[in-house]
């Protein structure tokens, strides 16, 4: 971010004051951390990780990282000002990995959560992967293991990050076996893996 002698400009004011002013999951340990220099004029970042202590024993954790992106000269792959760019990640069973629908399901699990906030955004994109691995040598005690990971980026249409950052919290939750805040939206099922 530029100099902080400097004010942001009011719009993107207006999205930090939002943005702080949003109800994560209180699963979530959420915090601010530095946000890119590179990637815009103006930045924030968070992250989030899921609290042991909530979470359960049973249940693996997941981590994230969300940034806000301000441009005021609208970059034209933006298709705005702003631009969110974001990371969810949660270990899984590997048979939950193996699953041919997990990475639609990760993905319309994100759509979902930024919908039911009332996050008005365009230009959606990102990847969801599955990652199987199985340990060979001093790691082959551990076990096989799988993740899911979740990059995505889109442009919100106004100031209002909160619903933004409320949409993405919710998706890191659901990733780590938690159960949806919203009705109709199943979790995985809660799980237990080898791998640390």
């Amino acid at each position: 971010m530029p100099d902080s002698a400097i004010a942001p400009p009011p719009e993107f004011a207006a999205a930090l004051d939002s943005l702080r002013a949003a109800s994560p999951r209180p699963e979530l340990v959420v915090t601010e951390i530095p946000a890119p220099g590179s990637l815009a004029p103006y930045a924030v970042a968070l992250s989030a990780d899921v609290m042991p202590s909530r979470h359960g024993d049973d249940s693996e954790l997941g981590t994230g990282r969300f940034v806000l992106l301000y441009d005021p000269s609208e970059p034209e792959a933006w298709g705005g000002r702003f631009r969110v760019v974001c990371f969810a990640q949660a270990p899984l069973e590997t048979d939950i990995g193996l699953d041919p629908f997990l990475a639609d399901v990760a993905w319309s699990w994100l759509v979902d959560a930024l919908d039911a906030r009332g996050a008005r955004y365009i230009a959606a994109s990102g990847t969801a992967t599955k990652i199987l691995s199985t340990g060979f040598g001093e790691l082959a005690r551990q076990g096989d293991g799988a993740q899911i990971e979740l990059r995505a980026s889109w442009t919100p249409l106004d100031s209002s990050a909160g619903a933004h950052v409320e949409g993405w919290s919710e998706l890191l939750c659901m990733l780590a076996g938690l159960p949806p805040r919203s009705e109709g939206v199943t979790a995985l099922p809660r799980r237990r893996s080898n791998r640390g």
